[in-house]
């Protein structure tokens, strides 16, 4: 048995423009099933670092936000605090960069930015799963408390995870700061002290000051560390990095356990939409954004998380890599581009451990959305 995974390009025509069309494919992916009347409804989505702009158009947003009130429920844009330091590591700045990036109350058809878990990321509930790594998880309480559930996930690559979308979004972007430590807790990176000129960028930039500078070169505290990556993002000559052992399979499945806590209370009162434009190489938390590495795809829904991830990685490995872009090997039609960009990432574990723990199924029927004809 398969999932349906709806999608439509970016074609338009005088008949139909891009926020309506993406109206009709929510008609098309479900969303009637998953809204009651009155539902308050979490939009779950990335606001964007700033000086990042890969992050989604804020006019699909209020498409959405439309799409929702005109089901009679009653909408928020949300997202929680992030772990490392930055311009939404906090609630008044995070919402701060969401306004500033087009996510306000009057842009956003009157749908207020509510931060998920409260002022220092520290309003979570906790949520019983019991499974192989987390017994419990922490999610932040404003998206627990809400009837329904909207996930908008900008695809893109990703440094930890090979890709981020629907899973990411939610397993990840739902967690409190708790939450997000515990995820990444087995996350301890290096330093590799032949490149590394002391520059003291990364031990400023620690939220936890784990990091030191010892005979001019940074030296990492383990037992202190909170595995965040900020250090990663911060140093100007790569020479922090991830130790790539058995630390990324577990924060993986990790990840899908906690984006099994996220959607425990939101069984048929979810509905998942992938954003497969812009595509860039890294996560949107960076401050900056590095061209894109395919063609924009389109934009695709399901009510299945796992098909929806599945069927938008595939359609991404279709493409050719486009000229300019950092890929330097995987560029043809059919070649593994998350692989090209992070080869020691095994990012099909997340969506193989997903579907065992019943978040989903791998196997997907593709059906596409025609763009309306021009009149005549």
């Amino acid at each position: 048995m398969t999932s349906t995974v709806y999608i439509t390009d970016f074609k338009a025509t005088s008949r139909e423009n891009l926020p309506a069309k993406l109206a009709r494919l929510l008609d098309q992916s479900g969303i009637d099933g998953v809204l009651n009347k009155e539902d308050l409804t979490a939009v779950k989505l990335h606001f964007g670092e700033k000086g990042n702009t890969a992050f989604i158009r804020p006019p699909y947003i209020r498409s959405i936000v439309k799409a929702i009130r005109k089901r009679g429920a009653i909408p928020f844009l949300t997202d929680a605090n992030t772990l490392y330091a930055g311009a939404r590591s906090d609630t008044p700045t995070h919402i701060k960069t969401a306004v500033e990036n087009g996510f306000s109350f009057s842009s956003m058809d009157g749908a207020p930015v509510i931060i998920a878990d409260g002022l220092r990321g520290t309003s979570d509930d906790v949520i019983e799963i019991n499974q192989q790594h987390c017994k419990q998880v922490y999610i932040g309480n404003e998206i627990v408390s809400a009837d329904a559930l909207i996930s908008v996930a900008h695809f893109k690559g990703h440094e930890l995870s090979g890709f981020g979308g629907t899973l990411k979004n939610l397993g990840m972007g739902c967690a409190s700061r708790r939450g997000k430590l515990d995820q990444h807790s087995t996350v301890s990176p290096k330093v590799k002290r032949k490149t590394c000129i002391g520059c003291g960028e990364c031990a400023a930039h620690c939220p936890v000051n784990a990091i030191t500078l010892e005979e001019k070169k940074a030296s990492i505290d383990p037992e202190t560390c909170i595995g965040c990556g900020e250090c990663i993002i911060r140093c100007p000559t790569a020479s922090v990095n991830i130790r790539w052992n058995q630390t990324i399979p577990v924060f993986l499945e990790k990840m899908m356990e906690y984006t099994l806590g996220v959607l425990k209370n939101k069984q048929g009162k979810a509905l998942f939409v992938n954003f497969i434009s812009d595509i860039s190489p890294a996560c949107d938390c960076l401050p900056y954004n590095d061209a894109p590495i395919v063609r924009d795809i389109g934009i695709a829904a399901s009510t299945d998380p796992i098909a929806l991830d599945q069927a938008s990685a595939d359609l991404v490995n279709a493409e050719a890599a486009l000229p300019g872009c950092c890929l330097t090997c995987n560029t043809l039609p059919g070649e593994d581009k998350f692989k090209g960009l992070y080869p020691n990432v095994p990012w099909e574990l997340q969506l193989a451990y997903g579907e065992k723990i019943g978040l989903g199924r791998r196997e997907y029927t593709l059906k596409r959305l025609e763009t309306l004809s021009w009149k005549h």
